[in-house]
């Protein structure tokens, strides 16, 4: 029995496995001067265990008594989020390299985070769930604060961990109203007890939780810890916060309605839409003053989690599968900008003010080009992957009789749009001044151009998003049964 729920968690037992191998090989060895090798060595991991789980997963499988489960769902959700963690490895290279941050903790520390994040996404349990949480949360407050000679990078991490200890007290006390009046931590027994006229201690432990959750996925008014942490933390380390960790808390938060509270989800509908409705426009109106691109792209992913909330508000298996699509396509789009934003320099200097990109279309009109791609396609503009991703959502929304909610989206798009174009109005049309002056890497060069292309090709018959609808369409009907 035991060696079949072993089997199941065998992609997380590897990662693990490896982690502490890596931190017994750097104890023997000069540790920081295998930290290069160790890096490279953790994303070709990801890559082989992504390929290993989308090639080998069917069917679905539980272990340790329904805790863990294994299915489509979490099969989408743990692909997307080793190879985007793989990504942000690859692209951040070169900038750790430069600012003496490459040090062995640092993939070992990534390691840790996606294994609790692959836990986050297969949880049956309250309790795997809030184990999952912080493996992934206690990994990333020590990244967050890497750079200890900066007082930014430090109060960033402060500021995540305060922040972070206070959502994990409030789901820590959702689960508990959730388990005195369902009886069980279980997402089955969960179920069965929140159907019909719910108990009213059982509502306020589901509002609970969802405000942790609303924390991890930095959606209003749960985003304050969001801005002064892009901020502040390392540029690699805003990059994976932009992705990965979005992705698992994405996918818990569906996990959680559908399974475990997916028989009211009427009640749970109105919190998603409130939450979803206020990142949008938060995060649209917020970022239209931002001098900072790090802080605009905090405001840009608070606005995108009210997208990708639109899609998981409607209650559907549609809905479900246009929120992991708008995941998907977020994440590529997130690391074609911050293979970017790595490089941007001056008198070999990292600068992230947007007025150092005035003429950069001038000096570098590839790069210029490939940005200008992704810049519209975060906007939703035709015919751009970002179009789709919230052409999805939007859809799902009004099959579901939401048609204000689309109404909203839309017009949050709008206005999201002018911070975009912002950019690249600076960059073809901006006065030109002392800009950028950094040398881009190989390896950030293609994350930059190769990640514009998938969001430029993958609207073309016969592309079709790069086949993600038919997986996505799977995990939606496996979780919504």
């Amino acid at each position: 029995m035991i060696g079949a729920d072993l089997a199941i968690m065998t992609p997380e037992i590897v990662l693990s496995l490896f982690a502490m191998a890596g931190l017994l090989g750097a104890v023997y060895t000069s540790k920081d001067k295998l930290a290069s090798a160790m890096c490279w060595g953790t994303a070709a991991l990801f890559v082989i265990i992504a390929f290993y789980i989308g090639v080998t997963g069917n069917g679905a499988h539980e272990a340790f008594d329904g805790m863990f489960i294994d299915d489509a769902f979490s099969r989408f959700a743990k692909v997307t989020i080793l190879l985007s963690a793989a990504a942000i490895l690859a692209i951040s290279q070169d900038f750790m390299a430069k600012s003496d941050l490459l040090r062995f903790e640092f993939p070992i520390l990534i390691i840790l985070a996606v294994v609790g994040m692959m836990i986050m996404v297969s949880a049956g349990d309250l309790i795997a769930l809030y184990m999952g949480l912080e493996l992934q949360a206690l990994a990333l407050y020590v990244v967050a604060a890497m750079r200890r000679d900066s007082v930014r990078s430090t109060e960033a991490g402060l500021k995540y961990f305060v922040l972070g200890a206070l959502s994990s007290g409030l789901l820590l006390y959702g689960a508990s109203l959730t388990y005195g009046f369902a009886g069980t931590t279980r997402f089955g027994g969960i179920i069965e007890a929140a159907q019909g006229d719910m108990p009213l201690g059982l509502l306020f432990g589901l509002v609970f939780i969802l405000a942790g959750l609303a924390f991890k996925v930095s959606a209003a008014p749960f985003h304050m810890w969001t801005p002064d942490v892009y901020e502040g933390a390392p540029t690699p380390v805003t990059a994976l916060f932009a992705t990965a960790p979005k992705v698992a808390a994405m996918a818990l938060f569906a996990r959680v309605v559908h399974d475990a509270f997916g028989g009211v989800i009427g009640d749970w509908q109105q919190i998603v839409m409130f939450l979803a409705v206020l990142s949008m426009f938060l995060g649209a109106i917020a970022a239209i003053g931002q001098t900072d691109i790090k802080r605009l792209m905090a405001y840009s992913s608070i606005s995108h989690m009210g997208f990708a909330l639109m899609g998981l508000a409607s209650g559907t298996a549609q809905g479900v599968e246009a929120m992991l699509i708008y995941m998907a396509i977020y994440v590529v789009m997130n690391i074609g900008t911050f293979a970017f934003i790595l490089t941007m320099e001056r008198d070999g200097r990292q600068v992230t003010d947007i007025s150092s990109l005035s003429a950069f279309a001038s000096k570098e009109p590839t790069k210029a080009l490939a940005i200008l791609v992704l810049m519209f396609s975060l906007a939703g503009v035709p015919p751009l992957l970002g179009f789709f991703g919230k052409y999805a959502v939007l859809v799902a929304a009004v099959d579901a009789g939401l048609i204000w909610l689309a109404v909203a989206g839309v017009i949050a798009s709008v206005i999201g749009a002018f911070y975009y174009i912002r950019i690249i109005y600076l960059m073809y049309f901006g006065d030109a001044r002392e800009g950028l002056d950094g040398k881009m890497g190989l390896v950030p060069y293609v994350g930059l151009i190769g990640m514009a292309a998938i969001i430029g090709l993958g609207w073309i018959p016969g592309i079709n998003l790069f086949g993600i609808e038919a997986p996505a369409q799977a995990a939606a009907a496996m979780l919504t049964r």
